[in-house]
């Protein structure tokens, strides 16, 4: 299969995957659970073995078993990295920094959306390599290459409406990690500005989009403050990091003032999701709508200080 070919089948699937019912007894991330060890792995390990099990019904054992899960791997380590160490250009790829380990891919889905792919092999949330003591910095990469989102689009965003988000591994048709550079919906955009405030370092519960969320606001994407070290954290070990879910998005305007917000979910979370992407707009409405947004705002300014002076004009006349 040409390698464009194989790449547009496994996203259109990944894409195509029903949503995951989290089971009824699953735990909440920060439930406290009054059982033994024996017993919370016991439990545990059941809420994994049902998830895979609605998972597999969900998509299908054929339509997985069709999609090259992979292509983006194939993409990056055969075509993008041989391209950059041959003759200095990306290849297939936007950008491949052979220092940073990782290459910025233009995904088939989407007029704006960019993948984050490490040059490493390494599968996907769940792995141990993210984790390590001198892991690259691949949220912190990925936030820097929002400006292919901008470019895209021909108009810079504020960063409280470009997301980054990874899926988890029941919930991705790939297995080389890779994240999701976006635009974020308005409606979800607008619904996090509440938490634009938050105390840095802190977990907060919210919902969005019918699903439950654990929101931290911090001032940096690096170091202890790595979404990948903060969510494992409360979820050590690959078998619970492999339900996890994450996203990252401005905390305001300026996310380099304002902070940023890293928003995490699980299969294994009451009401809680493997998948964050439905909070990204892959149609990035947002760029569209953002001058009209401005037009319509300046209007109703406009009104409202019209509204103002004929009010004031009547008054006086009425005390004249």
């Amino acid at each position: 299969m040409p390698m464009e070919n194989a790449l547009a089948h496994a996203r259109a699937h990944a894409h195509a995957h029903a949503p995951i019912t989290t089971p009824e007894n699953a735990l909440s991330l920060s439930e406290p659970d009054d059982h033994g060890p024996s017993h919370k792995r016991a439990s545990y390990f059941r809420r994994v073995i049902a998830a895979v099990g609605i998972a597999l019904a969900a998509a299908g054992c054929a339509r997985l078993a069709a999609v090259d899960s992979n292509a983006l791997w194939k993409i990056v380590n055969m075509r993008c990295v041989p391209s950059q160490q041959a003759t200095g250009t990306p290849g297939q790829c936007t950008l491949v920094d052979l220092d940073k380990r990782y290459a910025i891919l233009k995904d088939i889905v989407g007029r704006s959306q960019y993948l984050l792919i490490p040059t490493d092999r390494i599968s996907g949330i769940e792995s141990p390599l993210v984790l390590a003591p001198q892991a690259p910095s691949y949220w912190s990469d990925a936030w820097a290459a929002r400006s292919y989102v901008n470019r895209s689009v021909k108009r810079t965003l504020p960063d409280n409406q470009l997301g980054l988000e990874i899926n988890s591994q029941f919930r991705r048709s790939q297995n080389q990690l890779h994240i999701h550079i976006d635009c974020m919906r308005r409606d979800i955009s607008d619904a996090l500005a509440s938490h634009a405030k938050d105390a840095p370092g802190e977990w907060h519960w919210d919902t969005l989009n019918g699903n439950r969320y654990r929101i931290m606001r911090v001032t940096a994407l690096t170091g202890a403050s790595d979404p990948f070290h903060l969510v494992s954290h409360d979820n050590p070990g690959s078998d619970a990091m492999a339900m996890q879910t994450i996203l990252v998005t401005g905390a305001g305007p300026s996310a380099e003032k304002d902070g940023w917000l890293v928003l995490n979910s699980g299969l294994d979370a009451n009401n809680g999701s493997g998948s964050a992407e439905d909070l990204l707009d892959h149609a990035c409405r947002v760029a569209d709508g953002s001058s009209q947004h401005t037009r319509e705002r300046a209007l109703g300014m406009e009104l409202f200080n019209g509204m103002s002076s004929w009010t004031t004009a009547t008054s006086s006349a009425r005390r004249a």
